[in-house]
C-alpha cells in the first residue's frame, strides 16, 4: 500500500464577502439591522400570540412556531457572520462547523414542514369553518408542530453524520460564509457520491412531499372559493392565502436552487448570495408577509 502524506483538517476558514474595509463596515451595519429586525419581528409575533387571547387559534400557533424557527435559524448564522465581517480571523472549528450545519438544516427543514402544515390548516379553516376548532384541536395541531421539528432533526442528523465522516485533508477554506452541505462536500478529499445522492434524494423527497401538500390543499381551497357566492368572502380568502403562498414560493424556490441540482454546480459565488437570501432575508420577510397583511395581528399590535 502507498502511504499518503496528508494532514487532516481540524478547523475551517470561512469566505469573506470582501476585503474592502469600508464595504465590510457597510455590510456589517446592514446585516446587523436585518438581524435585529428579524428578532424583533419574529419574537414580537410570538409574544403577541401568547399575550392576546384573540390570536389563540391553530393558525396563529402555527405562525408563532414558524416565527420561532425563523428567529433561531437566523441566530445560527448571522452572529458568526457579523463577527467574521469585523475580524481578520474567520476560522471555525470542526465541532462548531458541524453544530452550525446541523442547526441550520434542522430549522430550514422544519420551516418547510411547517409551511405544509399551515397550508393544510388553511384548507380545513376554509372548507368547513364551523368545524374548524374541532378539526384542528390541540390533539391535531400540536402533533403536527412536533412532527415538523422531529422531521427537521432527523434530516439534519443524516446529513451531519454523513458529511463529517468524510475526510478533509486538502484546502480547509469553505467558499461560503457559513457551514453548509454543498460547500463542505466541495472541499472534501473523500468520495462524496453517496453524500450527493443523500442530499438530492432526501431534500428532493421533502420538497416533493411538502409542495404536494401545499398544492393539494390550495387546489381544494380554490374549489371551495369558486363555490362561494359572496365576492367579499372570496377576497378575504385570497388575502389570507396570498401571504402564505408568497412565503412558500420564496422558501421552496431557494431550497430547490441550492440543494436539488447537479453537484457539479456547487460552491459558486452565486450560491452564496442565494444562501444569504434564504438564511437572512427570508426570516426577516416572514413577519412582514404574515403579520402586516393580517387584520387580526394589526389590531393585536394596536391593543
Amino acid at each position: 500500500m502507498k502511504m499518503k502524506n496528508v494532514t487532516e483538517v481540524t478547523s475551517f476558514l470561512l469566505k469573506s464577502f470582501t476585503d474592502n474595509l469600508e464595504l465590510q463596515i457597510i455590510l456589517f451595519l446592514l446585516f446587523l439591522a436585518v438581524y435585529l429586525f428579524t428578532l424583533i419581528g419574529n419574537l414580537g409575533l410570538v409574544v403577541l400570540v401568547i399575550g392576546d387571547c384573540r390570536l389563540r387559534s391553530p393558525m396563529y400557533y402555527f405562525l408563532s412556531a414558524l416565527s420561532s424557527v425563523d428567529a433561531c435559524y437566523s441566530s445560527v448564522i448571522t452572529p458568526k457572520m457579523l463577527a467574521d465581517l469585523m475580524s481578520k480571523n474567520k476560522a471555525i472549528s470542526f465541532l462548531e462547523c458541524a453544530t452550525q450545519m446541523f442547526l441550520a438544516v434542522t430549522f430550514g427543514t422544519t420551516e418547510c414542514f411547517l409551511l405544509a402544515a399551515m397550508a393544510y390548516d388553511r384548507y380545513v379553516a376554509i372548507y368547513d369553518p364551523l368545524l374548524y376548532s374541532i378539526s384542528m384541536a390541540p390533539r391535531v395541531y400540536v402533533p403536527l408542530i412536533i412532527a415538523s421539528c422531529v422531521g427537521g432533526v432527523l434530516h439534519a442528523s443524516v446529513h451531519t453524520v454523513a458529511t463529517f465522516r468524510l475526510s478533509f485533508c486538502g484546502s480547509n477554506e469553505i467558499r461560503h460564509v457559513f457551514c453548509d452541505i454543498p460547500p463542505l462536500l466541495a472541499i472534501s478529499c473523500s468520495d462524496t457520491h453517496t453524500n450527493q445522492l443523500l442530499l438530492f434524494y432526501f431534500a428532493g423527497s421533502i420538497e416533493i412531499v411538502t409542495v404536494l401538500i401545499v398544492l393539494i390543499s390550495y387546489g381544494f381551497i380554490l374549489l371551495t372559493v369558486l363555490r362561494m357566492p359572496s365576492t367579499v368572502e372570496r377576497r378575504k380568502v385570497f388575502s389570507t392565502c396570498g401571504s402564505h403562498l408568497t412565503g412558500v414560493s420564496i422558501c421552496h424556490g431557494t431550497v430547490l436552487f441550492m440543494y436539488v441540482r447537479p453537484s457539479s454546480s456547487y460552491a459558486t459565488d452565486h450560491d452564496m448570495i442565494v444562501s444569504i437570501i434564504y438564511s437572512i432575508v427570508i426570516p426577516m420577510l416572514n413577519p412582514i408577509i404574515y403579520s402586516l397583511r393580517n387584520k387580526d395581528v394589526k389590531e393585536a399590535m394596536k391593543r
